[in-house]
């Protein structure tokens, strides 16, 4: 029996396109698998322009996206606080995956291996929203039980004309304050007895801190394929696309293993 290719951005936009949240996760993880497995047959094609038969992202009906400040406090002395707090890191875990299969389908004439490391990223990103979604399970919950906001995707959104303004302000910006978040996280699961989600915690920093690395090295290239000096243009588009500004405490280690230069950390103290 002959076996069909598939070329990876096609399949990474109607990944994108799917609503239902746990079939987005078990499809994109498979997908993944055919890169970590060097399977012959995905393909890439650099060049085709391709246009999405829905709206996206898809996502389910719920949760229910309102203004971040609408989002009630979350207190970890209750189970509804801790469990409220896990389904935000699990939306973020969902809307990071259709963030990188968005930087996949979406921006044409880059190398190979940037659709690759974007595919890894996306099965990564499932894996942890698996990882979240089984552990609200456990305590009667699922993802939809709560709120959501919607500000990841809108930078994303924002950003859409232009891969170096991608690489710049969601992996570099958005994404590398979850490495600033996760000890404080950790050590708040932790103390309240929740070991499950210190675990959980662990696998996703381990992996983020490689996720941040990509958009790095990837802006880095950008930058000097256009001939640019990384800092300021950072600067620049921080600037133009109204980013979030960087706040302390800042993860020095876990910035500094994800490739921020020296120069880039010192601006930061």
């Amino acid at each position: 029996m002959s076996v069909s290719n598939i070329e990876c951005r096609k399949a990474a936009l109607g990944w994108l396109c799917e609503s239902d949240a746990s079939i987005k996760a078990a499809g994109v993880l498979a997908l993944g698998r055919m890169v970590t497995d060097k399977n012959p047959h995905l393909i890439i094609d650099t060049k085709i322009a391709l246009t999405p038969y829905v709206a996206i992202p898809g996502r389910p009906l719920t949760p229910r996206l309102v203004n971040p400040l609408e989002l009630p406090k979350r207190s970890m002395r209750t189970m509804n606080g801790r469990a409220a707090l896990i389904h935000a890191l699990a939306h973020i875990e969902f809307n990071a995956i259709n963030l990188a299969l968005d930087a996949i389908w979406r921006f044409i004439d880059m190398p190979e291996n940037y659709y690759r490391d974007w595919l890894k990223v996306a099965a990564e990103e499932a894996y942890h929203f698996s990882l979240l979604n089984a552990h609200l399970h456990t305590l009667g919950f699922e993802y939809g039980s709560f709120a959501g906001h919607n500000s990841l995707w809108e930078m994303v959104d924002r950003t859409k004309n232009d891969v170096l303004a991608r690489m710049a302000l969601v992996p570099r910006t958005m994404e590398a304050r979850g490495l600033d978040a996760s000890p404080q996280l950790h050590n708040k699961f932790v103390q309240v007895g929740d070991l499950k989600m210190g675990e959980i915690l662990t696998i996703i920093l381990r992996d983020e801190i490689g996720h941040v690395a990509i958009g790095n090295i990837w802006f880095n290239w950008l930058c000097k394929q256009r001939n640019l000096e990384p800092i300021n243009t950072f600067e620049v588009l921080r600037n133009q696309y109204a980013a979030p500004k960087l706040r302390p405490p800042f993860n020095m280690e876990a910035r500094r293993l994800a490739g921020f230069s020296d120069a880039e950390l010192a601006l930061m103290n």
